[in-house]
């Protein structure tokens, strides 16, 4: 690690801390040459993992690209795209692995997705699920009504 404020290569680490979710370590760091002190932060290196094999890090933006094109002419905001985005990668951090299927991703945009908008999440899935029929929108949207009436029932 340089120091930022002379460039020297032999800093010693005074304190860790792991923040609340465990995605990431605060250290605070003492430079030997000069002194000074600073602070970095570590984060967990995401990896997806493509149907082609390779690897490439995460990129929330990317994810958020392909739900935008579905919220088109919906009354989503830039800012909740941004927190869908934040919500997926949490959602994908949380599984605790390092590398994550591409699919995973698409999967981890679904629920937040239909929480935002039903109309930019059918248009998404039909799209991700590949549906190929108008049965195929039928079926998901009886899936839906059926699970907000589930949710609807009073229990007790």
């Amino acid at each position: 690690m340089h120091c930022p404020h002379c460039r020297n290569t032999d800093t010693r680490v005074l304190d860790s801390r792991v923040s609340e979710d465990g995605s990431q370590i605060r250290r605070r760091r003492n430079c030997q040459d000069c002194g000074k002190r600073f602070s970095t932060v570590e984060l967990m290196q995401l990896t997806v993992l493509k149907r082609s094999g390779a690897g490439e890090p995460f990129n929330r933006e990317k994810a958020v690209q392909g739900v935008r094109k579905a919220c088109k002419g919906r009354p989503v905001t830039e800012d909740q795209l941004a927190c869908l985005g934040q919500e997926v990668e949490i959602a994908l951090r949380a599984t605790g692995l390092a590398e994550v299927q591409a699919h995973e991703v698409g999967l981890a945009i679904l629920a937040p997705l239909r929480d935002l908008d039903e109309v930019a999440y059918l248009r998404f899935a039909s799209v991700y699920r590949a549906f190929e029929s108008a049965e195929d929108f039928e079926t998901e949207i009886a899936m839906m009504r059926s699970e907000r009436a589930a949710v609807a029932l009073p229990t007790g």
